[in-house]
């Protein structure tokens, strides 16, 4: 393990057991007791005031003369709450959905297009979100929009339309880093919309259509080959007897004759006629 990420952690831990053993002094100490005989005194009506309930999904942090009680999150069920000397933040747990607007973003290829995404994040360490950051959700938002730009602006369009899967892991890990700190999880980010201008949709729209006209004109291209190919061994067959051609040309006229009476069908070959043409140019 690297000794340099180990120093921090343990300064940090040292400062948490110096605050604690530290205390609220005994001026709080004083303020805190009779807070309790406070609480004593007016009891059972004070105990209305006293008790709070936080639901499965919540947490409270508790603040004791403006220290965090215990260093870590009360709840869920029934807390004590001393009049005077403790207030308490509740902290939702649940997953939040943050919808990131069409972002104006200049890709690789300066291509300029707007883009949109979701980050779906929860919190995962109540105290952390309360004593590091004043407003989480709106430090998470803007981080988010930020990292969409700086992101999306290293790729090029092509790459932004193919690989969407792969930036929304990039962008996630990233915020996941950033906001760690925050107590922060961020579970998803997903790239919602993508829009192109409308002279670059034509200029795809073409690219794409000529790409498919060239496809089919290669593959019209094969089908004739494969067809002449496969007529070639038939009209070798024929070539080989002069009966079979004979035979093929009564059928010919069999088919015909049963579609439509009036037609009737005289092959000529055309040595023939090359011949009548030459008796004429000689007459």
């Amino acid at each position: 393990m690297d000794p340099q990420r180990e120093t921090p952690k343990k300064n940090n831990t040292e400062h948490l057991i110096a605050d604690r053993r530290e205390g609220i002094g005994v001026c709080g100490w004083i303020l805190v007791s009779f807070s309790f005989l406070l609480v004593l005194i007016t009891f059972p009506i004070s105990i209305w005031a006293c008790i709070k309930v936080i639901r499965e999904y919540e947490r409270a942090v508790v603040f004791r003369l403006g220290r965090i009680l215990s260093k870590k999150a009360k709840g869920p069920g029934l807390i004590l709450i001393l009049p005077c000397t403790d207030t308490f933040i509740k902290v939702d747990l649940r997953t939040v959905t943050c919808n990131i607007p069409p972002q104006e973003i200049l890709t690789k290829d300066a291509v300029a297009t707007q883009v949109g995404g979701v980050v779906y994040y929860r919190i995962h360490s109540a105290v952390s979100a309360v004593a590091n950051i004043s407003d989480v959700h709106s430090a998470t938002f803007l981080l988010a929009q930020t990292t969409l730009r700086n992101v999306l602006g290293t790729q090029s369009l092509a790459q932004l339309l193919a690989g969407r899967e792969e930036i929304a892991h990039s962008i996630q890990a990233i915020l996941d880093g950033a906001t760690e700190q925050w107590g922060i999880k961020v579970a998803r980010v997903e790239i919602k919309d993508v829009r192109i201008p409308v002279a670059m949709q034509r200029a795809m729209a073409a690219e794409a259509e000529a790409a498919r006209e060239a496809r089919a004109k290669v593959v019209a291209a094969e089908g004739e080959m494969n067809a002449s190919k496969t007529l070639k061994q038939p009209s070798m067959v024929l070539a080989e007897s002069p009966a079979a051609l004979q035979l093929r040309y009564l059928q010919t006229l069999t088919t015909l004759a049963a579609e439509n009476n009036s037609t009737i069908v005289f092959p000529i070959p055309i040595n023939m006629l090359e011949s009548l043409g030459r008796k004429n140019r000689g007459g």
